[in-house]
């Protein structure tokens, strides 16, 4: 495949039965996945892990693509083997992380921009030449009180517009990832409606910035009830409505949906998608890019304990095992057993 043959690597992501794994924490947000097991954050134990993640067996058939961090992608594995190397021997695609996170945004108390934009350029084609074939950037969008606000929407979709043109131009793919945040307590309708608002503004984004579609994958999060609420959306209404604002706001021609899971348990990530994949045919494919909702099992077992590590990478094939049939409407809640 060649290194700027977008329209492969889009389509090589999204491939049927396949999703991502987003192993693109910074050093502070993985230093608390390792405070809840006593490990120390330091470059080698963070550099183990990893080494476990990728090194699991069978990944391949469920994982197409990993999103990395600066860090990991410079990274070596325990034998001297690269990160990069060894993930694209097991046709695994690289990617990386390049926003530099959340940001206060002016005038607007309580919303952020996310910020990355200077300088991208150069960045990107670095690490097109340490071998990343697509990248991520992410926004966040927050319902609370009053918010968010439009100039919040706007501003935000306007940079994952400049984003994903920079990567383009680049050789980059672009997953395109506005998070709505489901921490509040509003229900399953307002979330519908703020979801359905930042989709349309990112796709409108998108045509103005020039971004060809078919070279892009979509990195969501579902139409679902803030954690606070009182009331929660069941499964079956979580998958229609988000179906139902997907259909509404995103083009045919975008390449896949891979779903973020957003703080959701690890099996519910996986019951929502396949039943998503159950309503099908859709548009576009629609898979998994979960971090925790894949890591986490994983993480647990592990404990920064090298005899720990095959029961570790067992549950990560599991949960990718999981995701990749629900990623095609095929998951069962027995198999959990």
């Amino acid at each position: 495949m060649a290194r700027n043959d977008l329209g492969a690597i889009a389509q090589a992501m999204v491939a049927t039965g396949k999703g991502i794994l987003a192993a693109d924490e910074s050093t502070g947000t993985i230093g608390k996945r390792f405070d809840s097991i006593q490990v120390e954050n330091n470059e080698i134990e963070r550099r183990n892990y990893r080494d476990l993640l990728f090194q699991t067996k069978a990944l391949n058939s469920y994982i197409s693509g990993v999103i990395l961090y600066d860090e990991t992608l410079r990274q070596r594995s325990a034998d001297s083997t690269s990160f990069v190397d060894l993930l694209s021997r097991q046709g695994i695609l690289p990617g990386i992380k390049v926003d530099m996170g959340a940001k206060n945004l002016a005038l607007c108390p309580g919303e952020t921009i996310t910020e990355g934009l200077d300088n991208l350029a150069i960045r990107c084609d670095e690490y097109v030449q340490l071998g990343a074939k697509f990248a991520k950037w992410r926004a966040v969008i927050d319902i609370a009180k009053n918010i968010p606000s439009a100039t919040c929407v706007v501003a935000n979709a306007h940079a994952l517009a400049r984003y994903a043109a920079i990567c383009q131009q680049s050789g980059l793919v672009p997953i395109v990832e506005p998070e709505v945040l489901m921490d509040g307590d509003h229900d399953i309708d307002r979330c519908e409606e703020v979801t359905e608002a930042t989709l349309s503004a990112v796709y409108d984004a998108l045509r103005i910035h020039k971004v060809v579609l078919e070279h892009t994958v979509l990195k969501p999060s579902m139409v679902i009830s803030g954690k606070k609420c009182a009331k929660q959306a069941n499964v079956a209404e979580v998958a229609e409505r988000t179906v139902r604002i997907l259909k509404r706001t995103v083009p045919a021609a975008v390449a896949g949906v891979v779903f973020l899971s957003g703080g959701q348990s690890d099996t519910l990530a996986t019951e929502h998608l396949n039943a998503m994949n159950q309503l099908g045919p859709l548009p576009w494919p629609v898979s998994f890019s979960y971090g925790r909702a894949l890591q986490q099992a994983a993480l647990k077992a592990w404990h920064g304990k090298p005899e720990n590590v095959t029961t570790a990478q067992a549950a990560l094939a599991h949960r990718s095992h999981m995701n990749s049939l629900a990623s095609i409407g095929q998951y069962q809640s027995s198999l959990e057993k």
